[in-house]
């Protein structure tokens, strides 16, 4: 009998994290920020936060639970839009960010950082 997992489902599970690691690296560099942030554990989310447009203070709504779940939707839509990309294509990246981060982050799309904002539909 094993204790435990088993050398393969663990070597399954550090492949999965190995990419969204690599995804999440790939798409901070994209937006002009440090990929190492991607291994950081706290700071991650606050880059996130800093791709998406969002105040700082979303921070503290990403640490209560079941009110993360929403607030997590929205910071993925948010990266979705500032890299060009649906609203459907956010949902993926909080639902499915195993296979919506890597399409994000080796993909062609590219950062369009503030041009996305809808302050700039405001001024036009």
């Amino acid at each position: 009998m094993e204790d435990g997992l088993g050398l393969v489902p663990m070597l399954f599970v550090l492949a999965i994290a190995i990419l969204i690691i690599a995804s999440l690296w790939k798409v901070f560099e994209k937006a002009g920020k440090p990929g190492w942030a991607a291994i950081v554990p706290i700071y991650n989310l606050i880059v996130l936060l800093e791709i998406a447009g969002r105040p700082m203070w979303w921070f503290i709504l990403l640490l209560i639970p079941y009110v993360n779940i929403i607030f997590s939707i929205l910071v993925n839509i948010d990266i979705a839009k500032k890299f060009g990309k649906s609203t459907g294509f956010g949902v993926g990246l909080a639902l499915l960010g195993i296979v919506f981060y890597p399409i994000l982050g080796f993909g062609d799309a590219r950062y369009l950082g503030k041009e996305t904002g809808i302050e700039d539909h405001l001024v036009s």
